[in-house]
């Protein structure tokens, strides 16, 4: 009996053997949350799981997962609860690590005090060396109201100064930034821009938008190669930190040339979708496009970004109404209708995916009428080129059996351009009651920010009015009308931190719980989750890979202090990441 069990258990041995090689690492005795089932109302939980080759392998309770196969390194969770990493549909984080490497503006309280800040950094310049930076916010201040050339020349001294406020949509620059990109009171602002006056007519120091703050970047230097890899480590190891597995990314070509760089040297810990220009000709964006492998899971470019209209917080977001705050002023769209219509039926047709930042209701409705403008383009070049295939297969097989047998599987149309190529919205902050429709109908996703409205509510009551805030910042509406949400930061607008925008998603309240705006467009916690995982990966065609914690997908998750299924919100905003893995491999660890 003894020799029959020994040789049923080699024989047990054996065929685990073949039917797998050993894990790399099995995470057992945790509690798993492996994504599946989100929107249901008992989502998956398994307590281990064995990663081979960066992908989940297998799944289960402990004893499965040890009887499926054996394994390498086996680390205990001790009950530690687990999810699938975050994926941060919307950020900078070239802007966010060059911010740390500057003048860091982020939070300054008042004037007095980003003035301090300015002077200090100052002090630690050779002569005449630009002083740059960002992350400022008038509304924040006692005063709330915007900086002036005046105030940086007092602190400034010799050095050019550009400074750009939080959103990134204007700046404020000193006197000797203005000369140095010859900018007076008779300069025009391009289209879609602005350049402020004082009743003088004399710049005030505050530029608004793309066009024109472009006038003084053309003047400042660029940073070098290693210093644009030192501000994408620091980023990057922000998004870690805070269970954050991928980005979807704006940033510079230049930058993407250097995180290539990183991804051949093996010291690319987070994975990355760049984004390109949408005002870029056509041929760069395909070159661009071409330069790189499209299918590597960790670093590869994306959709195509353009902007319809600015910020709320500069009242620069293209409004259809003016701002109750501030009755002469509707925004600045960036576009004229008829030439963006082009634009994007032109890069449709190119097998681009595009995506518009758009915040104000004249914006989306901009950007819903060039998505059904391109649709309705690139479908009637489809039918054009079949009805010019059927003819001309009808002039060389005039008989009629031939032209059943050749002729009758030529093309049909394809489904709608803007579901097959996944068109998207950035932001999507404020809307018409009848635009939620249109989002539905043209399969548009909505990649919005939570953590937005914990900053924006201070104000945005203020700018809209009571009406128009009825369908802002309206997560729940979109749902309910079958539109894809999918969440991230905007990062270094808000901090990369998921769980801000999880709180602010299913309380729509500031972080001290004084405030609520809007409460009927909350959401609950399972939904907040799928927006933050598996919709993102939905949004950057990715979801067949990431987003849940399962056989065959990428072995990227989070283990977290607590469980914040079971959190209260005030837990849920002060939770702490333990551990963050990316393709099987530890990434960050903290130090408890």
């Amino acid at each position: 009996m003894k020799a029959l069990a020994l040789t049923l258990l080699f024989a047990s041995s054996l065929a685990n053997a073949q039917r797998c090689p050993s894990f790399n690492v099995v995470y057992y005795n945790g509690n798993i949350l492996t994504g599946k089932g989100l929107q249901s109302d008992k989502p998956e939980r398994v307590t281990a799981l064995g990663i081979l080759d960066g992908h989940i392998q297998y799944i289960g309770t402990d004893t499965q997962v040890f009887d499926y196969c054996a394994a390498a390194t086996k680390i205990d969770l001790h009950g530690a609860f687990v999810m699938p990493g975050f994926n941060d549909a919307h950020t900078h984080i070239a802007f966010a690590g060059q911010q740390h490497l500057t003048v860091d503006l982020d939070n300054v309280p008042s004037l007095a005090a980003m003035q301090a800040k300015i002077k200090s950094y100052a002090t630690t310049l050779p002569e005449n060396a630009w002083i740059t930076g960002g992350g400022w916010d008038h509304t924040k201040w006692p005063s709330a109201k915007l900086p002036t050339r005046q105030d940086l020349d007092a602190v400034t001294g010799d050095h050019p100064t550009y400074l750009e406020r939080t959103d990134g949509h204007i700046a404020i620059v000193n006197t000797a930034a203005l000369a140095a990109a010859h900018i007076t009171g008779t300069t025009k602002a391009p289209a879609g821009s602005q350049i402020d006056l004082d009743p003088t007519g004399q710049p005030t120091g505050i530029i608004r938008e793309e066009a024109a703050l472009a006038l003084i970047q053309a003047v400042i230097p660029k940073p070098d190669t290693a210093t644009r890899r030192r501000a994408l480590e620091l980023s990057i190891n922000d998004a870690l930190a805070h269970g954050v597995t991928s980005v979807q990314d704006f940033s510079d070509w230049d930058d993407f040339l250097v995180l290539e760089q990183m991804e051949r040297e093996h010291k690319l810990p987070l994975r990355i979708s760049e984004w390109l220009t949408f005002n870029d000709p056509i041929a760069t964006l395909k070159d661009h496009r071409a330069h790189h492998d499209l299918n590597d899971p960790l670093l590869h470019t994306g959709m195509l970004k353009g902007f319809m209209d600015g910020s709320l917080g500069s009242r620069t977001a293209a409004m259809l109404q003016p701002y109750s705050d501030d009755p002469t002023n509707s925004g600045l769209p960036r576009y004229d209708q008829a030439k963006l219509n082009q634009m994007t039926a032109e890069r449709a047709a190119a097998g681009f995916q595009i995506g518009f930042h758009a915040i104000g209701d004249r914006a989306n409705t901009m950007a819903l009428n060039a998505f059904s403008a391109a649709n309705d383009a690139v479908e009637a070049a489809v039918e054009k080129q079949r009805a010019e295939a059927t003819k001309a297969c009808f002039a060389s097989h005039p008989e009629a059996r031939a032209i059943a047998d050749a002729c009758g599987t030529l093309p049909r149309p394809r489904v709608q351009t803007s579901w097959a190529q996944r068109f998207r919205i950035e932001h999507a902050q404020v809307l018409t009651h009848a635009d939620f429709d249109r989002y539905a109908e043209l399969h548009i996703i909505a990649s919005m920010q939570p953590s937005h409205l914990l900053t924006d509510m201070a104000w945005a009551p203020a700018r809209l009015g009571p009406e128009r805030s009825k369908y802002a910042y309206a997560w729940k509406s979109f749902l309910d009308h079958g539109v894809t949400l999918a969440f991230g930061t905007d990062y270094p607008v808000e901090s990369i931190d998921p769980f801000r925008g999880l709180y602010a998603a299913i309380t729509r309240q500031n972080e001290a719980g004084t405030q609520t705006f809007e409460p009927q467009e909350k959401l609950t916690l399972n939904q907040a989750l799928y927006a933050y995982t598996q919709a993102s990966a939905f949004a950057e065609n990715e979801e067949k890979i990431k987003g849940i914690l399962a056989p065959g997908y990428l072995a990227d998750f989070i283990i977290l202090d607590r469980d914040i299924t079971t959190a209260t919100p005030q837990q849920l905003l002060h939770t702490k990441v333990l551990r963050t893995v990316v393709g099987g491999q530890t990434q960050y660890q903290s130090a408890q």
